[in-house]
């Protein structure tokens, strides 16, 4: 008679579930690739989009296929691992169950690599008026709203029309809205020229508000002298201890009166998803989860919450900023703790986040660096954020093909992803 203790029954393997496919939940996914468990990656969007450079999507310097990668074929390779176009609506913490629109999903360990949307300060209105920058959606957006705005221009009789459409309001002076306002100024002085007859797209105003004292507050105070300095070099319109009161389709109020301006851009605040309510856990006043040193959930030692979405301090005391390193930096480490109990070994030491420094690019030739040993501005800088950038994006073919399309660009001038798809605005 065959012996059928349990001792011979085989152990099960642990279903972790990631929900989010940014660079928090894709480094999970990825580094739990030889762990002894299954692996399922659900998302409302069936690609990965790389977010630092959404902007240049939204200035017609890339196309949204040289930023955005599909996340199965980012995957393919990885036998324990599956994806599922879904959008997750919340999460049943007593059954252990993530509960989408198409599916529901059981769990051993749940990792909420959520992310974050942009934050009106209450006035939730403004987002019909002042898009921000976090989708290839955005981009898009932005995108169309800017053409369109040359377009009409181009149109209009009245100057006061004509100088209504081509002023460009930016809202917040942090690296989305420093990078932005430096490459609008750049389509609009070198790129839109010769392409129009009754405008001279070099006349568009392109103004920079920021609520506080100086521009990139993150940054150390020279380098933000030298980002604003550059910046009005090139013809932006930096306004820093301004305050927005209102915005709408006309443009944007401010505490010291009215700016007309037919585009507004919203790069001024960022508010975490609504994972923290899905679990019912802790949260700061940016809706960020409160979580353990291991990035756990407190009373949920099966429920990891990084990225955007987490609320993780440093040594310090500071918070760990919300760039891509650091979403990297935790998905890398979740891993690592849930391939140890896959294992029953001992678990890695608290989460340290190894701050590797700043970036930020202000335009052609031009950009800041802040690096754990020094400082870098100029073309030097912009040489250094180029090559990091292409670094981290996936492939090597998309690594090629940006690399190609920025030195043909920097050369001629000129930008070849000026469409206007999704036309809802009418000319």
């Amino acid at each position: 008679m065959t012996d059928t203790s349990l001792a011979d029954t085989p152990k099960a393997r642990r279903k972790v579930v990631v929900v989010g496919a940014g660079f928090a939940g894709l480094s999970v996914a990825r580094g739990l690739a030889k762990a002894d468990v299954d692996v399922t990656v659900l998302d409302r969007h069936n690609y990965h989009c790389f977010q630092p450079l959404l902007y240049q999507v939204a200035t017609a310097e890339l196309s949204p296929a040289d930023i955005a990668w599909p996340i199965r074929h980012v995957l393919k390779y990885q036998a324990n691992a599956k994806v599922l176009l879904a959008n997750v609506t919340g999460v049943d913490v007593a059954n252990k169950r993530v509960v989408a629109d198409t599916v529901t999903v059981p769990y051993d360990e749940l990792v909420l690599a959520t992310g974050a949307t942009h934050s009106y300060f209450g006035r939730d209105e403004w987002a019909a008026v002042a898009p921000g920058l976090k989708r290839i959606e955005d981009a898009t957006v932005i995108r169309r709203k800017l053409l369109i705005a040359f377009e009409r221009a181009e149109l209009a009789d009245d100057p006061a029309v004509r100088e209504q459409l081509l002023t460009f309001a930016i809202v917040g002076a942090g690296p989305t809205g420093v990078e932005m306002a430096g490459a609008i100024v750049e389509v609009a002085k070198h790129v839109m020229p010769s392409d129009f007859r009754r405008i001279d797209p070099r006349t568009a105003r392109v103004i920079l508000i920021e609520a506080g004292p100086r521009v990139l507050p993150a940054f150390p105070e020279a380098l933000s002298a030298y980002t604003q300095a550059s910046l009005e070099r090139m013809g932006v319109d930096v306004r820093v201890n301004t305050r927005v009161t209102n915005c709408d389709a006309t443009g944007v109020d401010l505490e010291g009166g009215r700016l007309d301006a037919a585009t507004i851009i919203w790069a001024a605040g960022v508010v975490a998803s609504p994972a923290g309510e899905w679990i019912a856990a802790g949260r700061d006043r940016a809706g960020r989860v409160q979580v353990e040193k291991d990035l756990s959930v407190p009373g949920h030692p099966e429920i990891f919450v990084i990225g955007d979405t987490s609320a993780v301090s440093r040594e310090d005391g500071s918070p760990v900023p919300g760039v891509a390193p650091a979403a990297k930096q935790m998905g890398v480490y979740v891993a690592d703790v849930i391939a140890s109990r896959a294992r029953d070994a001992v678990p890695p030491p608290p989460f340290r986040y190894k701050h590797q420094g700043d970036l930020a690019t202000i335009g052609r030739k031009s950009a800041v660096v802040k690096l754990p040993y020094m400082n870098l501005t100029g073309f030097v800088a912009w040489l250094f954020w180029s090559v990091i950038h292409v670094f981290f994006l996936i492939g090597v073919r998309h690594r090629i093909a940006v690399a190609f399309k920025w030195v043909w660009d920097f050369m001629t001038f000129q930008r070849g992803a000026r469409l206007i798809t999704d036309q809802k605005d009418q000319i």
